[in-house]
């Protein structure tokens, strides 16, 4: 409850505190909404080189500590902010506590009152102090405090991560299938950028061109094939890739399905013993860890032995991913097994599989509930025993329908960072989407580039 004190009710040695203690977020938060984004306060590297050889907080963040008692506390609601003087006296380092006191220093006409304003750390060393001008309410204030929506900062640290383990010292060469649009076109480039690959363009040089003049790109590090159709650049990928030429493949402007029939040839294609498929890994902000989801791209109703290919497709990936462990669940709509779901009964035979070693290199169980297979609290209700649920790291998804739905649905409505590769072939396939940011393009080139061998 908020509760002020008027200018009647104020007396010269009246006083407030409130204590805070200094955060990461509390510094990223104050960067963002004032976009003050001195290196001092968020670049660590910077800030040893710096006199106070650390980060430090912006020195306004503890202004507005000030600013908060005087709003809420005293004289409180109805106050009018009309100056402020600070002297910073010593840095505020995260962890550090903070109180901060304002004491009525002098009552003026006109409702005008002076307090003194100082802040001192958990060793009550001062590290400001000031004073405060306000207009102290004349009305009596008592009501609730207004709820506040919550914030969550997504610092994508994941990506960073993904991108550490990747050598960008050696780009790879990376057949580029007819990227007659701004966001394949952006996607090559942005990759090269990036340090993942050299990127050969195939298609009408001259279209090319002139879509790179449009978007304001610069090809010069790009290598070239002629190709007059989409198909016959598809043609021309499929061939540089088995010969060595090229060590990915990266789709343009060509449907999925035009180069994945290329790409899935028996004869003249890039097919391994082991069954293709695709795999997203969405880094998820509201869940602790990234997450692998297959298959939502190549296979549409995949056979429960294309479903152990899929599943070890993806097991080898988080592998490639430095994951500790992967955990897979192999996602159905029932909690416990049910012969009418499909889903149901495959699920239980691939755990079958894993028992007897025909999956390796991760836990594996299922049938679970999405709910299960990321919630703690329900998966310790439902399978108290599972190594897998509450905290999977790779999702089996029933089919193309549903995991492509998942996707889409944790991209833009939880506001998840993804990135797609194509596994199980000769080379990883680059899938794009006109719908993908900056972020993912240069993601999933990043995950083709981790699965080439150096």
């Amino acid at each position: 409850m908020l509760e002020n004190r008027t200018y009647d009710e104020l007396n010269v040695g009246d006083s407030a505190s409130l204590t805070r203690t200094l955060t990461k977020d509390d510094i990223d938060a104050f960067a963002i909404l004032s976009g003050d984004v001195n290196p001092a306060h968020l670049d660590e590297a910077y800030a040893r080189e710096t006199p106070f050889q650390k980060v430090i907080a912006h020195g306004m963040w503890g202004g507005t500590l000030i600013s908060t008692l005087l709003g809420t506390k005293l004289p409180g609601p109805g106050t009018i902010y009309v100056g402020q003087s600070l002297r910073f006296m010593r840095p505020v380092n995260l962890g550090d506590i903070l109180t901060v006191t304002v004491t009525v220093k002098e009552k003026k006409p006109k409702n005008m009152v002076t307090l003194t304003c100082e802040s001192t750390n958990q060793q009550g060393k001062v590290v400001i102090t000031g004073e405060a001008e306000i207009m102290a309410p004349t009305t009596k204030v008592r009501r609730p405090q207004a709820a506040l929506p919550q914030m969550r900062l997504d610092r994508l640290e994941r990506f960073e991560q993904l991108m550490s383990l990747v050598d960008k010292t050696q780009p790879v060469r990376c057949a580029v299938v007819y990227p007659e649009e701004p966001h394949t076109l952006m996607a090559a480039v942005e990759s090269a950028r990036a340090g993942l690959i050299v990127p050969v363009l195939i298609g009408s040089r001259e279209r090319i061109s002139a879509v790179a003049s449009e978007a304001d790109l610069d090809l010069s590090g790009c290598e070239w094939r002629d190709a007059d159709t989409p198909v016959l650049a598809a043609h021309a990928a499929v061939e540089m890739a088995r010969a060595n030429e090229a060590s990915a493949i990266m789709q343009g402007s060509i449907p999925v399905h035009t180069l994945l029939h290329l790409v899935l040839r028996h004869a003249g294609g890039l097919r391994t013993p082991r069954r293709m498929s695709h795999a997203y890994v969405a880094d998820v902000p509201t869940y602790s860890q990234p997450l692998i989801i297959t298959d939502a791209e190549v296979n549409v109703r995949p056979t429960l032995e294309d479903k152990r290919d899929i599943v070890q497709n993806a097991i080898d990936l988080a592998k490639r991913l430095k994951f500790e462990t992967p955990r897979v669940a192999v996602l159905s709509a029932a909690e416990h097994f049910n012969s009418n779901l499909e889903s149901s009964t495959d699920a239980a035979v691939l755990c079958k599989m894993h028992e007897r070693q025909q999956i390796t290199g991760g836990d594996l169980d299922g049938p679970m509930t999405l709910t299960a297979a990321i919630k703690p609290e329900v998966a310790k209700r439902i399978y108290p025993e599972s190594s897998v649920a509450g905290r999977a790291n790779i999702l089996m998804v029933p089919n193309l329908e549903a995991a492509n739905m998942l996707v889409r649905q944790l991209a833009h409505l939880s506001h998840a960072e993804i990135a797609g590769i194509v596994l199980g072939c000769k080379v990883p396939v680059i899938l794009s989407n006109p719908t993908d940011g900056a972020r993912t393009r240069v993601a999933s080139a990043a995950l083709a580039r981790l699965l080439v061998k150096a």
